[in-house]
């Protein structure tokens, strides 16, 4: 999955808005064969964090015919670092670190690999679009939401589109439609802009389908942040009375 650059940084050289609109199979060899490199999982006061990392090797030749050809858009002559490649087998995304371009030397006078050292990637807002689900629901699954509940139903929508709202001060506000759920009436959009560049949010009243022209009217405005999909504070509220008691039996000194 080539990385496409959205809005460079030129004094960092990063962009942290990137997107991934293409995806290319390709047959790859991963080099790791008793499991992932890497620190492994690390348990940590801040949770769980996967540390995995993994080679994998790609012929020029499956490159040059599959992916650098007349008939895509890819330019460049190898994988680029920031590229991500999904993993079927374990459903994981990699990012390329460094791409190794003489390994192996020179065997019979030529380059006949590139070697790519990978790390596990965090997920951190990026726009998914590749239309191979396995990926795309990374982003609706990982992503900050906004839902809109609209009264007229859902009818119409399609996930990919572009929503957008005039509010009052004339500001325009756009999303990315990444879920549907018509029982409800609600629209879950991500990658939320303003055209004033700052913090705003949508607000109950006209949406527009940018694809269709389809406007409804928007009763309420949520969130989905995330936060609490592993949040387990009631269970260790009620599990903690049971063995800790902090009531003050003795007033001359410590609780016992």
């Amino acid at each position: 999955m080539p990385r496409e650059l959205v809005n460079k940084d030129n004094i960092l050289g990063d962009d942290p808005v990137s997107s991934f609109s293409k995806s290319y199979k390709l047959e790859m060899y991963i080099e790791n064969t008793e499991g992932f490199d890497g620190e492994g999982d690390l348990f940590s006061k801040f949770g769980v964090e996967i540390r995995d990392e993994a080679t994998f090797v790609v012929s020029r030749r499956s490159w040059n015919r599959l992916v650098k050809s007349a008939y895509n858009s890819v330019e460049y002559y190898r994988p680029r670092e920031g590229d991500l490649i999904y993993l079927g087998l374990s459903g994981s995304l990699f990012e390329i670190q460094k791409v190794e371009t003489e390994s192996p030397f020179y065997q019979l006078k030529n380059l006949p690999t590139f070697k790519m050292r990978c790390s596990l990637f965090e997920y951190s807002g990026e726009d998914l679009d590749t239309g191979y689900d396995g990926i795309d629901k990374i982003e609706r699954l990982g992503s900050f939401l906004t839902l809109l509940t609209i009264s007229q139903g859902t009818l119409g929508y399609n996930v990919g589109e572009t929503i957008s709202q005039t509010l009052t001060s004339g500001i325009v506000m756009t999303g990315e439609l990444v879920d549907v759920n018509d029982s409800d009436g609600i629209l879950s959009l991500a990658h939320i802009g303003a055209s004033d560049g700052k913090f705003n949010n949508f607000a109950t009243g006209s949406i527009t389908s940018s694809a269709s022209n389809l406007t409804r009217t928007v009763t309420l405005v949520g969130e989905d942040n995330k936060i609490d999909a592993g949040d387990q504070t009631t269970f260790f509220d009620s599990e903690v009375i049971e063995f800790m008691d902090f009531s003050e039996s003795n007033p001359f000194g410590d609780p016992q």
